[in-house]
């Protein structure tokens, strides 16, 4: 089966990482996205994977927390870090072979954020995972997995959420929601449909890169969308 993308990034929330839990790693979470990662890369595909911080530490109202913005953001940055190494962990305890790199320098657990360095990793058949969202605060981790989309020549953003795509309203909410198979960026702005923050959908609305939509906790999803299957909710231009 030849995959209808060879260079991937996936981009997944933190709070996917805790499961039922309401704080920190269900360790069968982990090992059920590692086995569905896997799955893509013994097909040939190229993955790349920016990850979340929210299980661990939620930019929070400063009013209401006492810390400001900016440091906020640098200690969310630290937690995707660590949800890369618990997933980096989960892939190469069943034999994929990953590189964690970070946009915030920490020489002994990652390596530093170089572009061309990644593209190397993901050509060589290895998993890049980003940590430390961009590298600045005041940007979303939606952001950073834009960004190193389009730096690395991803073909597509695939954005594993809970639900199986982009709705009228959220579906968790509201049972009369009714789900769109493909969307242009236009019409997501048109309707206010939020898929990620304006920032990051600017940049992938300007550079032309596809996002979908889908639900990353059924098994088998990932590698269904990677065929070109009609799975979660295609955005294009």
């Amino acid at each position: 089966m030849v995959p209808k993308y060879k260079r991937v990034l996936l981009k997944l929330s933190g709070e996917a990482l805790m499961g039922d839990k309401s704080f920190g790693f269900d360790n069968a979470v982990i090992a059920h996205y590692a086995k569905d990662i896997k799955s893509i890369v013994e097909l040939g595909v190229q993955v790349a994977i920016v990850i979340g911080g929210g299980n661990i530490y939620r930019g929070m109202n400063e009013a209401e927390t006492g810390i400001e913005r900016a440091h906020g953001d640098y200690m969310g940055m630290l937690a995707t870090v660590i949800n890369g190494m618990a997933l980096q962990a989960g892939l190469e305890k069943i034999g994929v072979y990953t590189r964690l790199q970070s946009a915030i320098k920490m020489e002994q657990i990652a390596e530093p954020y170089i572009r061309r360095r990644a593209i190397r990793h993901v050509e060589k058949g290895r998993v890049v995972i980003f940590g430390a969202g961009t590298g600045n605060p005041y940007f979303t981790t939606d952001t950073a997995g834009s960004l190193r989309a389009i730096e690395i020549n991803a073909e597509v953003i695939l954005k594993g959420t809970r639900v199986d795509g982009i709705y009228t309203a959220d579906p968790e909410k509201d049972p009369t929601a009714t789900k769109y198979n493909t969307l242009t960026f236009q019409e997501c702005i048109s309707q206010n449909l939020r898929v990620m923050d304006m920032t990051a959908f600017t940049l992938c609305m300007e550079n032309q890169l596809p996002i979908i939509v889908f639900d990353m906790n059924k098994p088998g999803n990932l590698l269904r969308v990677v065929r070109g299957e009609k799975v979660g909710t295609l955005v294009k231009g």
